[in-house]
């Protein structure tokens, strides 16, 4: 994973320096505590372990934003993620998994970013990104 998140983001750079980027997806991890429901118990869980978590911090760091936390960083039980089992769902009991991530310089073409929590029909939910451009 650590030699996959250093490729990728070397590969959005170099994309980047050439057009804005806006990436869209599932990218397999909760960046922050705020992002799953229960961060202490996840610390060595697939998708929060602190290698995964530093990766997207440097993707981030290297000139991207996460629309989401853009907009709202201290919402709580924004999640895109629930596993099927013992109701994790109904309950809210789930992880932020899917990302519109942004080239800096579309920043200020950053309208909003929404999570469709109540669209069912898969253990992901849709997200949606509008932008002024």
């Amino acid at each position: 994973r650590q030699r996959w998140d250093e490729a990728f983001k070397d590969f959005l750079l170099a994309l980047d320096s050439q057009k804005p980027v806006v990436l869209c997806g599932d990218l397999n991890v909760a960046h922050q505590e705020i992002d799953l429901r229960n961060p202490k118990n996840n610390r060595r869980s697939a998708g929060f372990t602190q290698e995964e978590r530093d990766g997207f911090g440097a993707l981030l760091n290297a000139g991207f934003l996460d629309s989401f936390r853009e907009l709202y960083p201290t919402v709580p039980h924004a999640y895109t993620f629930w596993t099927y089992m013992g109701g994790a769902r109904q309950r809210n009991v789930g992880w932020r998994l899917d990302y519109f991530l942004l080239s800096k310089r579309l920043g200020s073409a950053l309208c909003d970013s929404k999570i469709r929590s109540a669209a069912m029909g898969s253990d992901h939910c849709p997200i949606t990104l509008y932008l002024a451009v």
